[in-house]
This record gives C-alpha cells, sequence and structure tokens, in this order.
C-alpha cells in the first residue's frame, strides 16, 4: 500500500499535478473572494466609464456598459464552478449507480443500461443541452440539468467498464463465500476499488462542465443577465472585436486556463493513482 508521505512525493514531482493544483485552486480562490469583494459591483453600469482602457481604478478595464471586467470575471467564476459540481455531481450520482447496478446484476440489466447509454451518445452531449435548455427556457438551472443529464450516461460506461474488472478479481470471491450480497459486496469492495477512476472521470467532465455552460451562455441559453458570466461576456465583445478586442480575450484566457487546469489535474491524477501509467510517459 502506498503510505501518504509517497503519494505526496509523487505529487510535488508531478508537473501536471502541480500546475493543474495551482490553476484550479486559483479558480476556486477567485470565486470564494468574489463572494465576499469585488474591486467594483459587476452589475453596476456607468456609461461615463464605457470602454475605459486598464487602468489603477480599473485593472481590466471597463465593457461597452461601464461595468468592470475584471469584477465581472471574478463573478462569473462562481457560475461557472457553481455549474460544475452540480452538474457533474448530477451525473455522477445517477451514472455511478446504474454503471454499478449494471455490473452487479449483469444479464438483461446491463445490456438495458447499456443500449440506453449508447443510445444517448447517438447525440453530441453539446448539442442536446442546446435542446434541452431551448425546450426548457435559458436559464443556469435549466443548463445544470442539461449537462448534468449528459455526463449520467459517461459516468454509466465508466463504472460498469471499471466494476467488471473489479467483480473478476480474487477477493470478491472471497466476499461471496462470505455470504455477501451484491449490493453489500458493490458498497464495501467495488466501489472503494474503483473510486480513483471514476475521480479522474469527474475531474476531467468538471472542466467540459465549463466549457459546455460557456457555450450554452454564448449562445444566450445559459446564465442570464445581470449574473456575469464567461460566455455571455464573450458573446457581448463580438460586436466590440476591433474596438476594443480585450473584451473578448480576458473571458477566453479565463476559460482556456480554468479547462486547462482541470484537465492537468486530471492528468496528475490518473498519475498519481496509478504510478505505472506515469512510468510509461
Amino acid at each position: 500500500m502506498t503510505t501518504s508521505g509517497g503519494w505526496l512525493a509523487r505529487a510535488l514531482r508531478s508537473g501536471n499535478f502541480l500546475i493543474g493544483a495551482a490553476l484550479s485552486g486559483t479558480l476556486a480562490l477567485t470565486a470564494l473572494v468574489s463572494l465576499f469583494w469585488t474591486p467594483k459591483s459587476a452589475t453596476a453600469i456607468s456609461i461615463p466609464h464605457r470602454l475605459t482602457q486598464p487602468s489603477g481604478e480599473f485593472p481590466l478595464g471597463t465593457d461597452h456598459f461601464g461595468r468592470d471586467v475584471l469584477s465581472m470575471l471574478m463573478v462569473g467564476a462562481q457560475n461557472s464552478i457553481l455549474v460544475g459540481v452540480v452538474a457533474v455531481g448530477i451525473g455522477a450520482t445517477l451514472g455511478i449507480a446504474l454503471g454499478a447496478l449494471a455490473s452487479a446484476r449483469r444479464g438483461w440489466v446491463e445490456e438495458v443500461v447499456m443500449r440506453l447509454t449508447d443510445f444517448s451518445f447517438a447525440f453530441p452531449a453539446i448539442l442536446s443541452a442546446i435542446m434541452l435548455t431551448a425546450i426548457l427556457g435559458p436559464g443556469t438551472v435549466n443548463s445544470i440539468i442539461a449537462i448534468g443529464i449528459f455526463n449520467i450516461p459517461l459516468f454509466a460506461r465508466v463504472t460498469r467498464g471499471s466494476a467488471n474488472a473489479i467483480w473478476a478479481r480474487e477477493f470478491i470471491l472471497a466476499a461471496r463465500a462470505a455470504g455477501k450480497g451484491a449490493f453489500r459486496i458493490t458498497l464495501e469492495h467495488v466501489l472503494p476499488n474503483i473510486a480513483s477512476v471514476l475521480i479522474v472521470q469527474a475531474t476531467i467532465q468538471f472542466a467540459l462542465a465549463i466549457l459546455a455552460e460557456a457555450g450554452l451562455s454564448y449562445l444566450g441559453l445559459g446564465t442570464q443577465p445581470p449574473q456575469p458570466s464567461w460566455g455571455r461576456m464573450l458573446n457581448e465583445a463580438q460586436t466590440m472585436m476591433f474596438l476594443a478586442p480585450r473584451l473578448a480575450v480576458f473571458p477566453g484566457i479565463a476559460i482556456a486556463l480554468a479547462v486547462l487546469g482541470l484537465n492537468l489535474l486530471g492528468d496528475g491524477l490518473r498519475d498519481l493513482f496509478d504510478p505505472k501509467l506515469a512510468r510509461k510517459r
């Protein structure tokens, strides 16, 4: 068994993990700080200050309504984290339950669950999310539901595949011989042994959820005004590309760094949980 000291030593040697943790930590810290403080109000309109260049008063300048860009980016981080956490939570909770059920019961139960996931994969996730938000109406809650629903089949397939490998192990046979049922074996032996795979997958899906939310907001189907959103900031910057390109650059960089950080964090966690992968690189 790997000791906590050994795990920490490998974490400190992993460039992907350190960079990913730093970027993801910055995202989380920014969202946390914005709950209590921002340089200016993120929603206050000030026409006299519209399109102000970066300065001491406005570090990243203002947009065409005079709103402080830095404050909007900080508050927008809240929205990205909220959508990512809740959407991935919905997908992971239901998907892991379905995948574990399919693996434990096998037979027709597994076939039904897997065919349903195959059917859902026939529709691109982002297009399906657009369809759902178009039907249910725009808004943060509906974006979360849409993104969460289409995380379910992915988690179900990952859980089922990983759990099947565990069910073939000798200690599962020993648990069965001891009289444990499928439900108890799943909770006590299967899920703990695939937890690392699911954590890595959740980290990667978190990044994709942030990207999907930004895409929906860009199309006007996600977070609605006056709540700041990185995707909507990009949308509003379209008409200002030649006059003030920084209005598109700053939210674009925020999205890119958030997604990059979470992907690197997931990659680093995969190496830490399975050192053999790191040695192959």
